[in-house]
């Protein structure tokens, strides 16, 4: 049987992309689960999952944490501005662990977009490129949750406030983003070296406005701003310079296009179609009012 690794097992698109792998039926004991803090992951090992220490920033753990692995999904690291050097570790290890497929989680456009998390996601395809390992990048476009976690702030506030004017938006669901990697990982036949643009149903903050208003009955408005006077606002909630611009930066990239695609390529993986704005804003409802 083919073996399965996938790494930060314990995050969010780590998690779901094991949960994946045991849905499709693969055998528990085929899939690995490389995590930072293997405690974290004990429920998995109670299920027969593989956990094994895997940190990026301590490349000696990595051997054996990649032994015996034939498929490899490598979740890009959280931490900005660490990512590139922590992702070298993984591909030089799994290159000499022999592993036969690497598929990677990047970002959408990640060779084009102004945003400024972009660099680390183009540098990591190079060193893939440069490893020669087969393997398929994905470049996830924003996560749903990025906006439905804000939730209960758009409900009390009764707005969803930014700078993206008209931009739209290519979310999906980190749900929707796991088991499209899982279905590349699994497919024998995906293209090596292939990239992929990766998006579900774009909309606006307006129309993020209109859906929570329309499946929660509270009225929700978008409120546009400029870039300063964004950066201003979420300073004046308590968010520093720094982080304040960055979100600026982001919306400004949504303006400009960055986060948008036509690809088909997220439906394509999933054989279905990408879960709905409306959808993704309903579960979010369900859960603030349990």
């Amino acid at each position: 049987m083919t073996t399965y690794a996938v790494t930060g097992a314990t995050g969010h698109l780590g998690r779901l992309a094991v949960e994946d792998l045991l849905t499709r039926g693969v055998p528990a004991a085929d899939v690995i689960a490389i995590v930072r803090t293997p405690a974290k992951a004990a429920d998995l090992a109670e299920r027969g999952v593989q956990v094994r220490e895997g940190d990026y920033d301590r490349p000696d753990t990595l051997p054996a944490a990649l032994a015996g692995v034939e498929r490899l999904l490598l979740v890009s690291g959280s931490e900005i501005g660490r990512r590139l050097p922590q992702h070298e570790a993984v591909i030089t290890a799994a290159k000499a662990a022999g592993v036969s497929r690497i598929v990677y989680t990047s970002l959408l456009k990640a060779d084009t977009t102004s945003l400024p998390i972009a660099g680390e996601h183009v540098g990591t395809e190079a060193l893939l490129r440069e490893a020669g390992v087969p393997f398929t990048v994905l470049r996830n476009g924003w996560y749903t949750e990025n906006y439905t976690g804000q939730l209960s702030r758009y409900l009390g506030t009764g707005a969803v406030v930014g700078a993206t004017a008209a931009g739209r938006i290519s979310a999906a669901t980190r749900a929707d983003f796991a088991a499209a990697a899982v279905s590349a990982l699994v497919d024998g036949a995906e293209a090596t070296g292939a990239v992929r643009e990766l998006g579900g149903p774009a909309f606006t903050l307006a129309e993020l406005a209109a859906t929570i208003t329309e499946v929660t009955g509270t009225p929700v408005a978008h409120q546009d701003l400029s870039g300063e006077q964004y950066s201003a606002t979420l300073q004046q909630a308590s968010l520093d310079e720094g982080t304040a611009g960055f979100f600026a930066a982001v919306d400004a990239a949504i303006a400009h296009g960055d986060l948008h695609t036509d690809s088909d390529a997220l439906t394509r993986l999933l054989g279905r179609p990408a879960t709905s704005l409306s959808d993704a804003v309903r579960a979010a409802h369900t859960t603030h009012t349990a």
